[in-house]
């Protein structure tokens, strides 16, 4: 049996800056990550046993602590209440995604509708939606996108994991919408290149193995594309692989998540090959 890793996968630039960022912030004993740092369980309650524990609001946070922001971003209300309170901010959000809040706060400021295309809860989509000054739609459909107004002014941003084909799919049903409109692509670079890599993989084997956090949204979106391609589990470690899965199996593809550290897939890999 051929076990076959995709040439992108794993861990992102964003993802391990803002991993960097928290075990740095680990001698100081007030630190927090407001919220999981990233969408991985297994990461995230490593770096609980390297003394980085979460909050869930500021208030949490005693005086004079530190507070990290997680990779997904927040709006500025949190930095403004960090800085009423003078907590100390380490800000782990991924440049990428800074990116799309300053490009959704500008169109904003320009007299744009902005209209963000991702998922409406996703805590990243909730950050640029906050960017926006808060009047901005989410749509993640192109049923979504045909049922809103005309715009005298309309600019669109991505979640930055979201599905490029999707992307410009929702988009096209959003040009008629406006004459004067202005189109930011804010999928980072680091998610093509994992989605283009596993639909490459997924075309030339007979089974993907897609290892990250199910409450990740770009480990999801990876199962998704592979669906299309071939078979696919979804899992979050080498324990849920199970032997029924691989009888007549010859070709097996590996990809993951962009917060799927590389421990996690290295289990995977090796127990395939057992």
């Amino acid at each position: 049996m051929e076990v076959i890793l995709a040439e992108y996968l794993g861990f992102c630039y964003g993802v391990k800056r803002a991993i960097r960022l928290a075990r740095d912030s680990a001698a100081d004993q007030n630190a927090s990550t407001l919220g999981p740092i990233i969408h991985n369980p297994q990461m995230v309650a490593r770096l609980e046993e390297e003394g980085i524990g979460s909050v869930d609001t500021l208030d949490e946070v005693p005086d004079g602590g530190t507070i990290i922001i997680r990779s997904h971003g927040v709006g500025p209300a949190v930095y403004e209440a960090a800085e009423a309170r003078s907590l100390k901010l380490i800000d782990a959000t991924c440049p990428h995604v800074k990116k799309a809040q300053m490009a959704a706060n500008q169109l904003a400021e320009e007299g744009f509708a902005v209209v963000i295309i991702g998922e409406k809860k996703h805590p990243e989509v909730k950050s640029i939606l906050e960017w926006a000054g808060g009047d901005a739609a989410v749509i993640e459909t192109e049923e979504e996108a045909e049922a809103l107004p005309n715009y005298a002014r309309l600019g669109i941003v991505a979640q930055t994991t979201f599905s490029g084909k999707r992307f410009q799919a929702i988009a096209a049903k959003l040009i008629p919408k406006s004459n004067d409109i202005r189109i930011i692509r804010t999928i980072c670079t680091a998610t093509d290149q994992r989605q283009s890599a596993a639909l490459s993989l997924a075309a030339d084997v007979d089974m993907m193995l897609v290892i990250g956090g199910k409450n990740s949204a770009n480990t999801t979106r990876l199962a998704q594309l592979c669906a299309e391609k071939t078979v696919v589990h979804h899992i979050e470690t080498a324990s849920e692989l199970q032997d029924e899965w691989f009888h007549d199996i010859k070709k097996i593809g590996i990809t993951a998540g962009a917060s799927t550290p590389d421990w996690i897939i290295r289990e995977v890999y090796q127990k395939c090959q057992m």
